[in-house]
């Protein structure tokens, strides 16, 4: 089995037992920050409430201090968001949306979370390593992201 096959069949165990979402999302950034070698930056951002139009940091690891809030009009995160579709920047430096948060960033993959079509967040990830995110990477950070949706959806 490969890795992200593993990783997910992980979190769907731990999903069944998590007691909140913000658990979930702790436990997905944490493992794919300790796994996934070129995820040098893993984070969630969540939809404010407070403040309709931005997202907010939630459950994050990493090596450098994130963005606390995002406008939804900014940076490949708003452009996720405000679209509800994956974007992929395997090289940041030639991406104007690109919202830099470190220097040694050189691609992102930011993958909203929908819950019934309305938009949660979104799974951020970042690496210091240009063209790190396949087409297999991009499925399996969507398949996180539903995992996180799905949890939100179910009564607790």
């Amino acid at each position: 089995m490969s890795k992200h096959t593993d990783l997910l069949k992980e979190f769907g165990y731990f999903a069944q037992s998590a007691r909140t979402v913000d658990a979930l999302m702790e436990q997905i950034v944490q493992r794919l920050h300790d796994t996934m070698t070129r995820y040098n930056w893993v984070g969630f951002y969540l939809a404010d409430k407070a403040k309709p139009g931005n997202l907010t940091l939630g459950p994050h690891v990493g090596s450098f201090e994130p963005h606390e809030n995002i406008s939804l009009d900014r940076g490949l995160c708003g452009a996720a968001a405000s679209t509800k579709k994956t974007v992929v920047v395997n090289n940041v430096a030639a991406d104007p949306r690109y919202l830099a948060g470190s220097e040694l960033v050189k691609s992102e993959i930011v993958v909203p979370v929908l819950v019934k079509g309305t938009l949660y967040g979104e799974i951020d990830i970042n690496s210091y390593f240009a063209n790190t995110f396949t087409a297999e990477d991009q499925q399996f950070v969507e398949a996180c992201a539903a995992l996180v949706g799905g949890y939100m959806e179910k009564p607790r």
